[in-house]
């Protein structure tokens, strides 16, 4: 991957999740074709446009124009944000989980998280299209996820 992954400019086409109505963002199809279990990649329309539900409280990860969903249940890994453990990546490229951001601030009282992050981009070493469940950029969700600790100063 170049270090154009995490510029990549996602086709700004949104459409409403079927299950709740929240406008999904679209994702390419290699991600699905990454990241879907055999029996769910095996319904695959590689010719429509797919989307991404980031609705912590909907199964649905993936849904197409034509009302196709994919559950959380159909993808290799858990998918940030839906799934709130510790161990779930943050940044599927380099295993920044939502325990290891957790634990260098409490340990260092910051996160090196982002700056490592941009360091193997600049690299040319992301592959977010295709580890990442939402296809695009972590470093958001990585910016994110260590501002919440570092704001609240939650040690757990």
């Amino acid at each position: 991957m170049s270090e154009e992954c995490c510029s990549i400019t996602q086709n700004s086409s949104k459409r409403n999740c079927p299950v709740n109505g929240i406008k999904g963002k679209s994702v390419k199809t290699i991600t699905l074709k990454s990241l879907l279990k055999p029996k769910a990649l095996e319904t695959l329309n590689s010719q429509t446009n797919y989307f991404f539900c980031d609705s912590i409280d909907c199964p649905v990860v993936y849904f197409n124009e034509q009302g196709q969903t994919f559950i959380v249940d159909e993808v290799k890994v858990p998918v940030f944000p839906k799934a709130q453990g510790g161990q779930v990546p943050v940044c599927y490229c380099f295993n920044w989980t939502r325990d290891r951001i957790r634990q260098e601030i409490q340990q260092t009282n910051h996160s090196t998280a982002e700056s490592s992050i941009r360091t193997h981009i600049q690299a040319g070493r992301c592959g977010c299209e295709v580890n990442n469940p939402q296809g695009s950029c972590c470093l958001a969700n990585v910016r994110q996820q260590a501002k919440s600790y570092l704001g609240r100063r939650v040690y757990q």
